[in-house]
């Protein structure tokens, strides 16, 4: 199942897949890598970009993983 909520101020999309025993959150963040950050904070993201808060949005369940990729966001967790 595919699910897509809004974040940022510019109102980007964030897609999350869910599968049987984890989920995956993709954001294109549209930034370099070197200019990118994330916080994860409880079940909350936090994406900086050059420090300054670019987005938030809501995770559902415990994470496993953070990674970014020429601008593109993908945080992996478990149910």
């Amino acid at each position: 199942m595919v699910r897509q909520q809004y974040a940022g101020e510019d109102e980007r999309f964030v897609r999350r897949y869910d599968y049987d025993d984890e989920w995956v959150i993709a954001a294109d963040v549209g930034v370099g890598d070197d200019r990118l950050s994330v916080d994860v904070v409880g079940e909350t993201a936090i994406v900086l970009v050059d420090e300054e808060t670019a987005m938030e949005f809501d995770l559902p369940g415990s994470v496993e993983s953070v990674d970014t990729n020429n601008g593109v966001l993908v945080v992996r967790g478990t149910q």
